[in-house]
Parts: structure tokens; C-alpha cells; sequence
């Protein structure tokens, strides 16, 4: 089905559901009392994780809502059931019915799974709706999951990350040499290329080993969890822009033969609170990182900086030869990345005469 009417279908089924539920006529009756189908739905988030493990309860909440309850998904966070990174391979296998993860976690299974949650230097995350939703993003990434039975859907972004917390200043490229940092993804591989040592850590661990040396710095995701995380207690200086990370998409995956086997507005329901969840994450976390980055600076009083500009070139030639060198292993990832930077170039183009010049008279 064709991106735009998928869309276009998905919002005005669930419309038409809910809009029936509050009527209360004899349609939205036979929803209530008809057959109950159950779904299990596991996370790569600790329980109550803000913005991310409660934004996806909320999405099975309106999937209820959507289907008048004919679809209960019952939400299972990173360990309950399978452990945080086995998202992918859970629902694959069709143990469960889906699962709410970032898609580079998966680049060991499938490489070109990267370009779908960011790119280093990519596109923001308005960009990256308009590719999935009215460029060849979604398609695209339905095709690179087939092989797997699986079907993806937007499901939440965290906008533009912050560069990172570090207990060194960066002030050019040899800085980087000997670093010890916690970054993963692509990101990772371009510090590797400038001579910083990547350690992967899961997040509760990445405290102890900043207050012990283990690490010189971390990048994490932005102020409203960095500062639950306290990281401002035992690093020196919170650095910016998040390069690494313009705009990361999260997803939701669904085993294809369970999505399939649903009634058609079922299907067209969890598309829609997709898509919403898509909005809803983003502006939550555009609203609780302004809010935490204000109390980091006038409570805490960080060191606030940003990365020199010829830092940022050096990072920025790294990243294009690390994005070429990942895309040239094999023909999926080289032909993601030339839509991903074909529609990135027109995009830019727009947004030179749009976003920039607008932000730079406002600021």
C-alpha cells in the first residue's frame, strides 16, 4: 500500500472507531463485545523509564481506546520477559506480537537497519518523518525487514541529542586520541576513526565508571534524562550539538504474520497510534529537555559548551567516510544510504532558505 494512503487509511479508521466508542451506536457496540484478541509487546526500556517505556504504555492504552478493546497489548519493559536487546529476535520469532526498540541496535543483524533510527551529521527528526512518511524511508524499511517477518512503523524520536558529557575539553580533533567514551552506532565507529577508544556500557553503568575513570566521557541522550542520571555530579563539561544523533527514530516492530492476521481497521488503529506516539514522544521530549537543560545551568551550574567548529568539520569528514565505508558491505545498506542522502540534499537545500534562516534571525 502506497505510504500516504496507508497513513491517510490508518488516521481515519481509528477516527471512525473512536468516534463510534463515544457515540455509543450499534457499531461501536459489536467492537466492544466482539472477540478480544491479546498482544504482548516487549521494550529495550528499564520500567517506568520516562518519555520512552511510558510513552509506549500510553500506546497500548490507545490502542484499547482505538479498537474499542479488541486489541490489548500488555507492555513488558527490557528484562520482564526477554532481555533489553533481544527485542528484535523476540519478535521475529513470533514469541511475542511486537516490540518498541531503536533499529542501530540491530546492526549486527542487519546492516542497513542503522540509516532508520540516525546518521551522524543527518537528517533532524522532522527530516526523518518526512523521508518514512512521504519520501522512500518507510518502504524501504519495510523491504530491509521482510526477510526478519517483520513490519516497522515510526514510533517516537528524541530529537537533536547533546554531544556528550566529558571530563576533558575538546578543543581539536587530537583530543579525541586515547579517549575512552561510551557512544555506540555509527557515532561510535567515527570516534573510534578520530582515536578515541569506544566502551559500550549499558546505562547503569555509565555513573560508576565516569566517577571511577573507566571513561572520559559519555554521550547518553539529552537533558531531561542526563540529569535524572546525574551525570553533571561526576563530569566537568556538557558539550553540544549531538552530531551523532540529529534525530534518532525509535520503532515499533510487529510480526508481520500476527499484523496481517488482524482485522483491517485493527491494523489501521495501531498505525494510527504509531504515528501518534511518533508526535507525542518528540514533543515531550522538546518540552522536558528545555526544562531540564534550565535547571542544569541555573541550578547546577554546568559548563555548557559547544564543540569548536573545526572539531566539528574534522567529525564531519569521519562520518562521511565511516557512513561510506558501513554502506559499501552491502548492496541493502548502500542503496538505503543513497535514497537517505539524496533526500537529506533536498531537504538541505529547502531548509538553508527555511529552518536556518528562521532560527538564526530568532536567536
Amino acid at each position: 500500500m502506497d505510504r500516504r494512503s496507508l497513513l491517510k487509511k490508518g488516521v481515519l479508521a481509528g477516527a471512525a472507531v473512536a468516534a463510534s466508542s463515544a457515540l455509543g451506536t450499534s457499531s461501536a457496540q459489536a467492537v466492544v463485545t466482539g472477540k478480544q484478541i491479546k498482544w504482548r509487546m516487549v521494550t529495550s526500556w528499564p520500567p517506568a523509564f520516562p518519555i520512552l517505556q511510558t510513552g509506549v504504555e500510553r500506546f497500548a492504552k490507545r490502542v484499547g481506546e482505538l479498537t474499542g478493546g479488541r486489541l490489548s497489548i500488555q507492555v513488558y519493559a527490557g528484562g520482564e520477559l526477554v532481555p533489553p536487546l533481544g527485542v528484535f529476535d523476540a519478535v521475529s520469532s513470533g514469541s511475542v506480537q511486537c516490540g518498541h526498540s531503536a533499529a542501530y541496535y540491530w546492526a549486527g543483524k542487519c546492516n542497513a537497519a542503522q540509516w532508520f533510527t540516525c546518521v551522524p551529521f543527518g537528517m533532524d527528526a522532522q527530516g526523518m518523518n518526512a523521508w518514512f512518511y512521504f519520501g522512500n524511508g518507510l518502504k524501504l524499511w519495510e523491504e530491509v525487514y521482510a526477510p526478519f517477518n517483520l513490519i516497522p512503523r515510526p514510533a517516537g524520536n528524541t530529537g537533536v541529542q547533546m554531544g556528550g558529557w566529558f571530563n576533558k575539553k575538546i578543543e581539536s580533533m587530537d583530543d579525541f586520541k586515547g579517549l575512552k567514551m561510551r557512544i555506540p552506532g555509527l557515532g561510535g565507529k567515527v570516534i573510534a576513526k578520530a582515536g578515541g577508544a569506544v566502551v559500550l556500557l549499558p546505562g547503569g553503568e555509565i555513573y560508576t565508571s565516569l566517577e571511577r575513570g573507566v571513561i572520559d566521557a559519555t554521550e547518553w541522550i539529552g537533558p531531561c534524562h542526563d540529569i535524572r542520571m546525574g551525570f553533571y555530579k561526576v563530569a566537568k563539561y556538557y558539550y553540544y550539538p549531538g552530531w551523532h544523533e540529529p534525530g534518532s527514530a525509535l520503532e515499533l516492530i510487529m510480526n508481520k504474520k500476527a499484523y496481517e492476521a488482524l482485522p483491517s481497521d485493527i491494523r489501521a488503529a495501531l498505525d494510527t497510534a504509531a504515528s501518534e506516539l511518533n508526535v507525542q514522544m518528540l514533543s515531550e521530549f522538546e518540552t522536558e529537555n528545555a526544562k531540564a537543560l534550565s535547571q542544569l545551568k541555573s541550578f547546577h551550574k554546568i559548563r555548557l559548551l559547544r564543540f569548536p567548529d573545526k572539531v566539528l568539520e574534522g567529525l564531519k569528514v569521519l562520518a562521511a567516510e565511516t557512513i561510506e565505508e558501513t554502506a559499501s558491505k552491502d548492496p541493502q545498506a548502500n542503496k538505503v544510504n543513497e535514497d537517505f542522502m539524496t533526500f537529506k540534499k533536498q531537504l538541505a537545500a529547502w531548509n538553508k532558505i527555511s529552518e536556518k534562516s528562521y532560527y538564526d534571525s530568532m536567536l
